[in-house]
């Protein structure tokens, strides 16, 4: 089977530019199946038949895995057998009559305004590492980036004269997003004060830098906006991808439309923007059963 998976992982690699993230966890999803295939008697993918594919569906769900992670394994599964049909390995695919569980669809949680504004504030501009975290924030909620493509943003994708960062995101795709006068006013303040403090003279092609002059981790930032949002009174737990949600629904509430907003966020489907018009048809019924007379 190793030899097969591997030639999946690069298919999906070379033909639909997936990220290290997601074939790691195809190939992790990937090895499980086969352990348990090796533990039922040995029998090959291209032996399983549709009681395999259950069998250990139901193997899943008595180790309590959730219905996410369940469909996940499953999308893998599904991805990996249309390969091999495509291959000619197999003359029936046994998942073809499998359907995924239903998953609830939550509405992204988001932060109001004014919150955004007190979390913005919290960093103490005296310091190098203040400077940093203010220009990182502002850099996130004005342009919706992830926090892995924060992280990892170079000088070589910034525009600051004209206003944009050039943005590679998920399957290799990319975007140009504006960055606005705040988040460029706060860029540009900590390359010129803050980033030759923390660099030490080093070389490095990254913005964003720790005190030993290497790129921020992920985790780090991720304890840098929650230790931000207690200072700021936000007693809600939040992460970066609040602020990515933020920035899209606030830019809805604004008047943008989808289509602009989608490309903003680097979607490669419009329909998995619009579960922000359900936040904003939200806001809609708040406002009519404030102000209308007949409520």
């Amino acid at each position: 089977m190793r030899s097969w998976v591997d030639k999946f992982l690069t298919h999906l690699e070379l033909e639909r530019n997936l990220s290290s993230h997601t074939l790691e966890a195809y190939a992790r999803d990937l090895r499980d199946f086969q352990t348990f295939l090796q533990k039922e008697g040995g029998g090959t993918p291209e032996e399983a038949g549709t009681e395999d594919i259950l069998l250990f569906l139901e193997e899943l769900k008595r180790r309590g895995l959730s219905s996410r992670t369940l469909a996940r394994k499953l999308s893998a599964l599904k991805s990996f057998y249309r390969f091999l049909e495509l291959e000619e390995r197999i003359e029936h695919n046994p998942l073809h009559l499998i359907e995924g569980p239903r998953l609830p669809r939550n509405l992204p949680k988001v932060l109001s305004v004014e919150e955004v504004e007190r979390l913005l504030s919290a960093p103490d501009l005296s310091t190098p590492q203040g400077l940093r975290d203010r220009a990182m924030l502002e850099t996130l909620y004005a342009t919706g980036m992830r926090v892995s493509e924060l992280v990892r943003l170079t000088f070589a994708q910034l525009n600051l004269s004209a206003g944009f960062v050039r943005i590679f995101g998920k399957g290799k795709r990319e975007r140009l997003v504006p960055l606005g006068d705040l988040a460029r006013e706060y860029l540009e303040r900590y390359l010129r004060e803050a980033r030759p403090v923390l660099c030490g003279g080093k070389e490095t092609p990254y913005v964003f830098l720790n005190r030993k002059g290497a790129p921020l981790t992920r985790q780090r930032f991720w304890q840098i906006i929650r230790d931000y949002a207690r200072q700021a009174g936000i007693t809600r737990e939040i992460s970066p991808h609040v602020l990515r949600h933020s920035f899209a629904t606030h830019l809805l509430q604004g008047g943008a439309d989808l289509r602009s907003v989608q490309m903003m966020l680097g979607h490669a489907s419009l329909s998995t923007t619009q579960i922000y018009t359900h936040l904003d048809l939200r806001n809609l019924r708040a406002v009519h059963e404030k102000h209308h007379p007949r409520n």
